[in-house]
């Protein structure tokens, strides 16, 4: 019998190379993320080593790291959304499948509606200041020390958001058949 699957964006079974583009870019997006880490992990021990042995930190891993962390966030968030590994709590799920599953279906499907709502609220909202970044030549650091642009980092998230956003919407129609695991496999 041949398996054909019910949705090729979603369904985890399906080859990467027959997957939707979208979804093989928000794995792109995720794996940027995760050598970001790696590379952040490396730059923040080789100032701890250069700090405390040395007697000479490394300028400004610190206000990097810190702005970091929301853009690796951002980064990795339609991946997270696509794959059904975003965090949540499903305890009232499981107590509502033992009397409804249409019941579970209509809170997944108005949770993913939400999730792309906030995130399309998100990316709107954070538009303006990406673009007034952008042409103000907006910078973080110390002047004549370590300056970075702030423009990278802005645009960052109004692109995971609007990923995000995008990514919810796409798990609602494998919700509707029943799939409660964004990832395609069925409960």
């Amino acid at each position: 019998m041949n398996h054909e699957p019910d949705d090729p964006i979603l369904d985890s079974a399906t080859p990467q190379r027959q997957r939707h583009p979208f979804y093989r870019l928000a794995n792109v997006l995720a794996a940027i993320g995760t050598l970001w880490i790696f590379g952040l992990m490396f730059l923040v021990v080789a100032d701890v080593v250069g700090r405390n042995f040395l007697d000479h930190p490394i300028t400004g891993v610190a206000e990097f790291a810190a702005r970091s962390v929301a853009s690796i966030v951002f980064l990795q968030l339609a991946a997270a959304i696509l794959s059904g590994k975003m965090t949540r709590s499903d305890f009232l799920l499981r107590i509502l499948a033992r009397q409804s599953q249409w019941a579970v279906t209509a809170l997944e499907v108005a949770f993913a509606i939400m999730g792309a709502l906030l995130f399309a609220a998100l990316a709107f909202i954070s538009w303006p200041e990406w673009m007034a970044s952008w042409s103000g030549d907006e910078y973080f650091g110390v002047q004549g020390v370590y300056t970075i642009p702030t423009w990278p980092f802005r645009g960052l998230l109004v692109v995971g958001s609007l990923m995000g956003s995008a990514a919810y919407l796409m798990t609602v129609p494998a919700l509707l058949r029943g799939q409660t695991n964004p990832a395609g496999a069925s409960t």
